[in-house]
């Protein structure tokens, strides 16, 4: 096809303009129930929650440039939605009720920056049930005819909801009413009353009714949900006239007095109409004239007497009465009996005699706590009315403290004699109350005066003993000094008898294991000590005692008394000798020790302190254990050496001992101190032992003894082991007993010789030997005939060497049977030492003789 150069032109100038042209971007129409796109036909339910993601706005720009979404409303209306500008996600920002607003308008658009394409839409808000019914024209009053015919129509109740589809539709029913007059159509509101049942205004004037709305349910946030709504019809009866009238206050009863006067008014008949709604008034008429004795006024029903009481001649009347409604003719009447009495007049009240006429105050004495139904035989009492019939009829009863008397007779016709029985003896006390007051009341019965007269009954008690003194605590604790001088006072008891005179008198006594160091004044129960008594808390610092509170008949009762004696600083603290000798190793301490007798703390704490020393600054003491211990600076016997004056390793030290008491007591002791070290303790256990047990002698005479009883026990068991052997094999075999004389005088020599004194350093060796034990452990003697023996002990067990920390010397068996000579040490061993073990051990050497 050819074109011209016109039409080559125009083709020239639509190229160059679609190059250069920016078309505007649109939105995707997704069409009915999609959430994207341009949000046409889109609707929303009521109920969804606010910051839901409700929609996506979409769109596409031909370019392909980025686009930005937007969301505006009119300035009247709410900015329901809000949108994300980038990716065109829709959120509710307020929520949404269809019953003010279904339907939303909003203006979407859509961008490229050079572009904006924007589009009306409207959004549908769609229901959910979310409204209960509402009833309309509230409250709800009728006014029905009593005599409505069953099954008729009352009332009609509308309710609505503005919810549509199901959630708006409305059913009635009546709420919890089984047994209910009434009945309701579910679908119109008709209230209807039911069928055989009829309203009666004078059993019930008002009917109240609850009905019930529901809808017919629907979907609100995802669950089926059903609404409803209550209110009360409230139905008046009216009143129609259909009862008869009706008697108020029956029965009727009337009395006419001997004083009554001719005219007056006996009592009146009440009667209204039985349809209180609208009542008629009413006539009243009297069928029998009771011969001319009564009439009655025919409005008012007052029934009056004509004549003089003097002039009846009978004691009861019986009236009938009749009443008709006034402005309904041939309305149905009623009648009622009445029934007048002619009585004596109630004027003598109930009077109380004594012996010498009328009275109105009675007093006797009596002792506290009769017997229980014992009669107060001291009142003469006599009641009386002088009326006649029912008029003299009266009760009797003591007004007061109840439960104690009890009056006889309580009912009384005319005149009795009036007992007063003890009724609670425990109540009637002396200590409690000396004076009891009652009222003796006498009322009549069955008048409508009730006449009444009192009589004061004065009953004063005397007293009787019928107590037991009482302490006033069940125990009385004291604390005294123990130096507290005789006949000093400990404790004040006291016990209270609530008896009077002699009966109230207290004489007071102690008893019991403790009390002989105590005496206590009969009257005033003042405790106090023996004028000859010595209290020392140290032998008894408690005592235990009982006290006894009598009276003049014997009668009494107990208290306990705890004394304790306070401790006095009254003793000095006590070294066990006031000259002591201890033997030190080098890097262990020795220990002295003071006691004070003092009963408790701190007078029987003692502190120990070193206050002379010569030479000076050698040793410190601890002073709570009284531990004593070379300083510091001094760890080797040459240093020792240096020290002392006369170049030994002895010692001289004044200790004290000083309690805690206030005032303070002390006591001083001389100790002399020898020191050794570890070196010369390993060369001898026994010596070592020996020095050890220096300070407490006891020790190695215990574990000799020890050693004596084990050999002992085993030589008993084999010797009868081999009787019973020999007796079993009925063999008589000779006793012979085998008497071995050690070899004399070595072993002695030996023991003499280890235990020579000797005026060496401290810590010598002693170096004893002994021969092996023989099989009888028996000591030998030259010249006598061997007995036969019994089987050798096993051999002694050899005891392994080790060090012992508080001994100076050490005692090692040798082979040989002479003694090795001692090395001599650094220090001398005291003489006193020496000796001691020295006597101790000849006598062991002597009780260690052959067995017989």
């Amino acid at each position: 096809m050819r074109h011209g150069p016109r039409a080559a032109l125009v083709l020239g100038l639509l190229r160059i303009y679609l190059a250069q042209a920016n078309f505007a971007p649109h939105f995707f129409d997704n069409g009915v129930g999609s959430t994207n796109g341009n949000m046409a036909l889109f609707s929303l339910p009521e109920d969804t929650p606010v910051g839901s993601h409700v929609y996506t706005l979409n769109g596409t720009d031909p370019e392909g440039d980025p686009i930005s979404y937007h969301i505006s409303f009119d300035p009247s209306t709410r900015s329901v939605f809000s949108v994300d500008p980038r990716f065109g996600n829709i959120t509710l920002v307020e929520e949404l009720d269809r019953e003010k607003e279904d339907e939303i308008e909003a203006i979407i658009s859509i961008s490229d920056g050079l572009n904006l394409v924007a589009e009306k839409v409207v959004i549908l808000v769609t229901d959910a049930n979310d409204e209960a019914p509402r009833f309309t024209q509230e409250p709800y009053v009728v006014l029905v005819p009593e005599n409505t015919p069953p099954g008729s129509s009352i009332f009609k109740v509308h309710a609505e909801d503005k919810d549509t589809g199901s959630g708006g539709s409305v059913t009635y029913f009546l709420q919890n009413l089984p047994s209910s007059k009434f009945t309701m159509d579910r679908h119109s509101g008709v209230l209807r009353l039911q069928a055989g049942a009829t309203l009666d205004y004078e059993k019930s004037r008002a009917h109240f009714i609850t009905v019930v709305a529901k809808d017919g349910g629907g979907r609100l946030r995802g669950a089926d949900v059903v609404f409803s709504a209550t209110t009360t019809v409230t139905i008046n009866v009216e009143d129609v006239q259909d009862t008869a009238p009706i008697f108020v206050g029956t029965p009727y009863y009337g009395y006419v007095y001997e004083d009554t006067l001719p005219g007056s008014e006996v009592l009146t008949v009440v009667a209204i109409d039985g349809d209180r709604g609208k009542p008629n008034h009413i006539l009243y008429r009297l069928l029998n004239e009771s011969d001319g004795v009564f009439e009655i006024n025919e409005t008012s029903g007052a029934i009056s007497v004509l004549q003089s009481p003097a002039q009846l001649r009978r004691e009861m009347y019986e009236l009938h009465v009749q009443v008709t409604e006034v402005s309904s003719p041939g309305s149905p009447g009623a009648m009622v009996p009445v029934t007048i009495r002619i009585v004596d007049l109630n004027n003598h009240p109930p009077t109380f005699y004594g012996e010498s006429g009328p009275q109105n105050k009675f007093e006797l004495s009596i002792y506290e706590h009769p017997p229980q139904g014992e009669i107060l035989r001291g009142l003469k009492i006599t009641v009386n009315d002088s009326d006649q019939g029912a008029n003299a009829k009266f009760n009797l009863r003591l007004v007061g403290p109840g439960g104690i008397f009890r009056v006889v007779p309580q009912t009384v016709l005319n005149e009795a004699q009036v007992t007063i029985i003890v009724e609670n003896s425990a109540a009637i006390d002396f200590e409690k109350s000396k004076l009891l007051t009652f009222k003796l009341l006498a009322i009549e019965v069955n008048t409508p005066e009730k006449f009444s007269s009192t009589a004061d009954i004065v009953i004063q008690l005397l007293d009787t003993n019928d107590n037991v003194p009482k302490f006033t605590s069940h125990y009385y604790i004291a604390r005294i000094p123990e130096n507290v001088p005789g006949g000093s006072n400990v404790v004040a008891v006291t016990a209270v008898d609530p008896d009077t005179g002699p009966w109230g008198k207290v004489q007071y006594s102690i008893y019991g294991t403790g009390s002989e160091l105590f005496l206590i004044h009969p009257s005033t129960g003042l405790i106090y000590t023996q004028p000859w008594a010595s209290l020392d808390a140290e032998g008894t610092s408690r005592y235990n005692f009982y006290v006894k509170a009598e009276d003049m008949d014997g009668r009494y009762s107990l208290a306990e008394v705890f004394v304790t004696l306070l401790d006095v600083n009254d003793h000095y603290p006590q070294f066990v000798q006031s000259i002591q000798e201890k033997t030190m190793v080098l890097g262990t301490p020795v220990k002295i020790e003071a006691t004070d007798q003092d009963a408790e703390e701190p007078n029987n704490l003692v502190d120990y302190s070193i206050t002379r020393a010569e030479p000076a600054n050698v040793f410190d003491i601890d002073a709570h254990t009284g531990e004593i211990w070379l300083k510091n600076s001094i760890r080797s016997l040459e240093a020792l050496h240096n020290i002392t004056p006369s170049g030994d390793y002895s010692w001289s030290l004044q200790v004290q001992a000083k309690d805690r008491g206030s005032p303070s007591f002390s006591t001083t002791a001389l100790l002399k101190i020898d020191i050794t070290d570890t070196e010369t303790l390993s060369r001898g256990s026994m010596a070592a032992f020996l020095i050890q047990t220096k300070d407490n002698p006891m020790k190695a005479v215990g574990v000799l003894a020890g050693v004596m009883a084990i050999v002992v026990a085993i030589t008993v068991l084999i010797s009868t082991a081999t009787f019973w052997r020999n007796k079993k094999s009925n063999k008589i075999l000779p006793v012979r007993r085998v008497l071995r004389r050690r070899p004399s005088p070595a072993p002695h020599t030996v023991r003499i010789e280890w235990l020579k004194f000797r005026r060496a350093k401290a810590a010598s060796k002693f170096i004893l030997k002994e021969e092996p034990p023989n099989e009888n452990c028996n000591n030998s003697r030259a010249g006598v005939t061997v007995p036969p023996r019994a089987p050798a002990l096993p051999p002694p067990t050899k005891m392994a060497q080790r060090t012992v920390p508080t001994v100076s010397g050490s005692l090692t068996p040798q082979p040989s049977q002479q003694l090795p000579k001692p090395k001599p040490l650094g220090g001398p061993i005291q003489s006193s030492l020496v000796s001691e073990l020295k006597q101790k051990f000849e006598k062991k050497s002597l009780d260690n003789k052959a067995y017989f």
